[in-house]
């Protein structure tokens, strides 16, 4: 799977449980590390987690093995790397200090059902 799809069943999954302020930024042009950083907010620890592992879920049963997950313990901010999509599930706090949006500044896409809206 490419990274485009993987990055449009990321989104799904994140908007499958209702995550907020789901920013999508393509990053390919920055770094080698991934394509696409997928940003959403949670509004507890437990919706954080299960965030995180319903794009883990989604994106096995697709066939796209998940390289690793960081930041379970705290729930506070948790990283999904799927390789060539990093999908961030953080809570509003932490993702107002971090601040990655303005960080990686890659060129923002809208969420996949957003999109599809327009």
């Amino acid at each position: 799977m490419d990274s485009e799809h993987i990055k449009d069943e990321a989104v799904l999954a994140l908007e499958d449980i209702k995550a907020r302020d789901i920013e999508v930024l393509d990053v390919h042009r920055m770094t080698s590390l991934c394509d696409f950083m997928i940003i959403a907010s949670a509004d507890s620890t437990r919706q954080t987690k299960a965030l995180a592992h319903n794009v883990e879920d989604r994106l096995r049963e697709k066939g796209v093995p998940v390289q690793g997950v960081e930041g379970e313990q705290s729930g506070e901010w948790i990283l999904v790397d799927l390789g060539a999509v990093v999908v961030h599930v953080m809570q509003p706090a932490v993702r107002e200090y971090y601040n990655l949006s303005e960080l990686w500044g890659g060129s923002r896409r809208p969420p996949l059902r957003a999109a599809a809206s327009s």
